[in-house]
């Protein structure tokens, strides 16, 4: 790996090819500055509020929905184009509900707390994904379970720092962990959900995503595997290895991340728009010594995205059936 802070940057358009693709990936440079929003950044508590809400209580069974919302907040849901008023919910009594990371989380598990308190919910169970979510669950007086490879886990919602437009495809873990915070933990949870829905803001739901992508790899012989992810993304992002505190160079300072597993943590920051992020996610996972990445992609998945003129509900399940149809 290159051992000044800044990889070299082709000057045009860059185009490559990878065994582990099916096809070309383009990225197209971008001379803007690098702008990442994470999940510890959200700031609209009024919109996210209503997501949160509107995920802990409603679900469109439809892509492309214009209604009015019922559950007491006057804003508009709009998506696009086709109305239905089959309204059920995504959490109902009885459920096991898989609790993700982040801010907009927080506020789903607070107001499912409260529906609990009246009366209006009954014999919930929330499986946390780290111990903040499991902090806030019982603090609220949510019942909790750990997670077990059989377990059945109902419905999971969770913050994302970015997702992709129409497939949904998500970014997580760009933040700093805390404590016991873990990749590997949030989506094996989020994974084994029936139904997955993602709370985020109209600002991270893009359709050229770039920025940092958390890749978990094995301590041992760590710079050969940073080596072949810098060779692999050449000329369109930079591979730094995470500091445990403060900021560090690209190497990691004296004291890299080392998570709860016993890996360290490479920062892949794009400074291109990113075409598909699973194709992506497919290159780092031929790459020996990569362990996990902050990547997500699942069908069927739901994302409720909050803006200040009320809720957009996104099915990428609806679309891909709209698309073959």
């Amino acid at each position: 790996m290159a051992s000044s802070s800044v990889l070299p940057f082709s000057s045009s358009f860059r185009s490559w090819f990878h065994p582990c693709l099916a096809s070309k990936i383009t990225f197209t440079r971008r001379t803007n500055s690098l702008s990442i929003v994470t999940r510890s950044s959200l700031s609209d508590n009024s919109a996210l509020l209503q997501a949160a809400k509107h995920t802990a209580i409603r679900f469109f069974n439809a892509l492309n929905v214009m209604h009015e919302a019922h559950s007491g907040c006057n804003c508009r849901v709009q998506c696009c184009c086709i109305e239905t008023s089959n309204v059920d919910s995504y959490v109902k009594s009885g459920m096991v509900v898989g609790f993700g990371a982040g801010h907009a989380s927080d506020l789903a598990i607070h107001y499912l707390g409260q529906q609990l308190k009246a009366g209006a919910l009954k014999d919930i169970v929330g499986t946390p994904t780290c111990v903040g979510s499991a902090s806030v669950a019982a603090k609220v007086g949510i019942p909790l379970e750990q997670y077990e490879g059989s377990s059945k886990i109902d419905v999971a919602f969770s913050d994302a720092d970015v997702i992709e437009e129409v497939t949904l495809s998500a970014i997580i873990g760009r933040r700093k962990m805390m404590g016991e915070e873990s990749i590997i933990q949030e989506k094996t949870i989020l994974g084994a959900a029936e139904k997955l829905v993602f709370i985020v803001t109209e600002k991270q739901y893009r359709s050229d995503l770039d920025g940092s992508i958390p890749v978990l790899i094995q301590s041992f012989n760590w710079m050969e595997t940073a080596e072949e992810i810098d060779d692999l993304f050449l000329g369109d992002a930079e591979v730094w290895r995470r500091p445990s505190v403060g900021y560090a160079g690209p190497l990691g300072g004296d004291f890299p991340m080392v998570t709860k597993e016993g890996h360290n943590v490479l920062d892949v920051i794009f400074t291109s728009p990113i075409i598909i992020l699973a194709d992506v996610a497919n290159c780092l996972e031929q790459v020996d010594g990569v362990v996990e990445h902050g990547i997500i992609c699942r069908i069927p998945c739901t994302a409720v995205i909050a803006s200040e003129n009320g809720l957009r509900i996104i099915d990428n399940n609806l679309i891909l059936e709209a698309g073959r149809a």
